[in-house]
């Protein structure tokens, strides 16, 4: 899959991470806008720490005006790149990837085709071992109400 391809792919599965509403509000928006990281934690409800803490993995990168970060469109991007692997299961090194792919800094995806059906798979399985709970708790549920 090339960059292309996979933006276009990727960018459709964004709607799961990036709020509705934050499409709306970023019609518009121009390169030269910024965003505080209050900003961006309230478009994507994720803490101020979460944001730190990919700022610490080099995942994104926020200028600085003294004590205060401020971020870009792009930044804003990347963070819904960012988002959406953490929200697919993959580690920090395949959200790299995916990020670097999505900016087209890579002409082909290092992330296979192969670790994406062994992350289906994953995620198969969990959704086995939580459909097996929910049924025991429910038996469980009922035992108590007789």
């Amino acid at each position: 899959m090339d960059a292309n391809t996979f933006e276009k792919t990727f960018d459709h599965g964004l709607g799961s991470v990036v709020p509705s509403q934050a499409h709306v509000a970023t019609e518009g928006y121009r390169e030269g806008v910024v965003f505080t990281i209050g900003d961006l934690s309230r478009e994507f409800g994720i803490t101020l720490r979460a944001l730190r803490f990919y700022e610490d993995k080099g995942l994104i990168s926020p200028r600085r005006d003294g004590m205060t970060r401020l971020y870009s469109e792009s930044d804003r991007k990347r963070l819904a790149v960012i988002l959406k692997g953490k929200h697919l299961g993959f580690t920090l090194g395949e959200i790299r990837a995916l990020v670097a792919a999505h900016e087209g800094g890579e002409t082909e995806l290092s992330l296979s085709r192969d670790r994406c059906l062994s992350q289906i798979a994953q995620l198969e399985r969990q959704r086995g071992e939580i459909d097996t709970a929910i049924a025991e708790l429910k038996s469980m549920a009922t035992a108590f109400a007789a």
